[in-house]
C-alpha cells in the first residue's frame, strides 16, 4: 500500500476508522530529518502492504492537525491502532529500531 497524504478531510476515514493499524509521518519539506526518514517510512509502507495503513501529514499543510497531535518538533511518528495512540517517536530512526515497534501491533 503507497502512502497516503492525511488531511483534516479525510483523517477520519483514513486514521481514526481504519481496520488495520496506521502510522502516521508528521514532516514538512524543509526538515533535514523528515528527509532522512521518508525512504524509510517509504520501505516500510511497501513491506507492510496491506497490514499497516501509511499516513504522511504535512505540517506546513495540515496546522489543525499538527496542533491536535501537539506536534513541537519534526519528524515525529504516531502509531495507532483503532483510533488508540500505541506508540511515538521524535526525530530519525532506522527502519531496524521501527520494526519491532511495528510487530507489537501487526
Amino acid at each position: 500500500m503507497a502512502e497516503i497524504k492525511i488531511t483534516k478531510e479525510n483523517f477520519n476515514d483514513e486514521v481514526m476508522n481504519s481496520d488495520i493499524p496506521v502510522l502516521l509521518d508528521f514532516w514538512a519539506e524543509w526538515c533535514g530529518p523528515c528527509m532522512m526518514l521518508s525512504p524509510v517510512i517509504e520501505e516500510i509502507a511497501k513491506e507492510y502492504d496491506e497490514k499497516l495503513k501509511v499516513g504522511k501529514i504535512n505540517v506546513d499543510e495540515e496546522v489543525e492537525l499538527s496542533s491536535a497531535f501537539k506536534i513541537s518538533s519534526i519528524p515525529c511518528v504516531f502509531i495507532l491502532n483503532k483510533g488508540e495512540i500505541i506508540e511515538t517517536f521524535v526525530g530519525y530512526k532506522t527502519k531496524e529500531a521501527i520494526v519491532p515497534l511495528l510487530e507489537n501491533i501487526i
